[in-house]
């Protein structure tokens, strides 16, 4: 009897939820503590509905045909961890469109025609974990971007046009473990430019324009452990390219220009585990270049 109590219960649970649900979208009930998640996956929508339940917890808007983000959106739900407004055509955000959804912990705005943002727009997300840029129009960090991000931890920006990462560009991003810039067009670079990224791990810098590293560049970053520079158009390999990298376990660099490798220039990786120069017009190394490795180093030429 208490179970088909419980059963009649959760059924009107169902219905009432459904009730509420947007036009167009699926809403699934994920309880306790009654999550709801809104899926409006690819139905042509033009705007974010504007009755979402009060507890959805995650929102999905995938390849629909949103151009903008509007002020405070999510007005009312303030349970929402999680919203995916990927391949959509969004060109502009409103300067409060994330006001006061300070549970979030995921954006995904991947695959969109932003180029670029209001002042400070995430600042009230000091939540968020996982924010997806990714094949967009940004050609330019701002100083304040991420001002207010000091908890994420996954920053993905590939496939943008980026040009140059300027100084302290990701300083307020303290936690951040994850930095994919790949497929940009990243030719000028600063000594100060990873700043404050003391706790990164893995940074992709594939296929940019990359010619030269200034020493130091790699500096600030003391717990990195992968490190891709594959695609880029470097000739020459310095002394002190890597100084830092003391926690490096592998480093990809197939598909440059490098011609040799001088005397040191591994020496400030000692941990290195694996290290790939494929694809590039090697016609000498120096007989110390490799002697700071580990031992148990693997090397593909």
């Amino acid at each position: 009897m208490v179970l088909l109590s419980c059963l009649a219960f959760v059924a009107l649970f169902v219905i009432h939820v459904a009730g509420d649900c947007p036009k167009m979208c699926n809403c699934t009930v994920r309880a306790p503590p009654n999550r709801i998640e809104v899926d409006c996956y690819q139905q042509g929508l033009k705007e974010i509905p504007q009755n979402l339940p009060q507890d959805t917890w995650v929102l999905r808007m995938g390849s629909n045909l949103l151009e903008e983000l509007p002020s405070n959106f999510l007005h009312g739900v303030i349970k929402a961890v999680s919203v995916n407004f990927e391949w959509n055509s969004i060109k502009s955000i409103h300067p409060q469109a994330f006001s006061g959804a300070k549970k979030l912990m995921l954006i995904s705005l991947h695959g969109n025609q932003v180029s670029k943002f209001p002042p400070k727009p995430f600042q009230d997300l000091t939540n968020l974990r996982f924010l997806m840029l990714g094949q967009n129009l940004i050609a330019e960090i701002k100083p304040d971007l991420f001002h207010g991000l000091q908890n994420l931890t996954d920053l993905d920006m590939p496939l943008n046009a980026l040009t140059s990462i300027p100084p302290n560009a990701f300083q307020p991003l303290a936690a951040l473990k994850v930095l994919d810039l790949a497929f940009n067009k990243i030719h000028r670079i600063s000594v100060k430019s990873f700043v404050g990224l003391g706790q990164l791990q893995f940074l992709n810098l594939d296929s940019n324009g990359l010619k030269s590293i200034p020493t130091g560049f790699f500096k600030p970053l003391a717990k990195l452990e992968m490190l891709i520079l594959d695609n880029n158009e470097m000739k020459t390999l310095t002394a002190g390219m890597f100084e830092g990298l003391s926690n490096l376990q592998e480093l990809y660099l197939r598909n440059n220009e490098i011609e040799s490798l001088p005397e040191d220039v591994f020496k400030h990786v000692p941990k290195l585990t694996q290290l790939v120069l494929s694809g590039n017009k090697l016609k000498s190394i120096d007989g110390n270049s490799l002697t700071q490795l580990s031992g148990r180093a693997a090397y593909k030429w």
